[in-house]
């Protein structure tokens, strides 16, 4: 049975950081590939980063490429999201996925994860 769980949303001002965290557990094949999402008001869940466990493969939107950095611990338990310069419209429900199909280029397809987190919130004020 895979668990995911993440830890570490708040309130920040514009300019700040935050460091999420996503605790992965269940077979490794499904916890190898994790993705972090987000969901604002209004909006569709969209794809943030991911990194696969085998090797040093990472992937970013372009809307958080330099500011944002993903990360697994060493013993490929913990998952995180390094997110710095925060702006306010990246304000929304924070998600960590895994259990991914299929193949890693389309690694910001949620309908490719089967196993989601309960969401963390991140809200960046101006």
């Amino acid at each position: 049975q895979v668990q995911v769980e993440e830890s570490g949303g708040g309130s920040v001002q514009a300019g700040g950081s935050l460091r999420l965290s996503c605790a992965v557990s269940g077979d490794a094949y499904s916890t190898s590939f994790v993705g972090w999402f987000r969901q604002a008001p209004g909006k569709e869940r969209e794809g943030v980063a991911a990194c696969y466990a085998g090797r040093d493969i990472k992937y970013y939107a372009a809307s958080v490429e330099g500011r944002f950095t993903i990360s697994r611990d060493s013993a490929k338990t913990t998952v995180y999201l390094q997110m710095n310069s925060l702006k306010p419209e990246d304000t929304a429900v924070y998600y960590c996925a895994a259990g991914y199909q299929g193949p890693f280029v389309r690694w910001s397809n949620s309908q490719n994860y089967k196993n989601w987190g309960q969401g963390t919130q991140v809200t960046v004020s101006s």
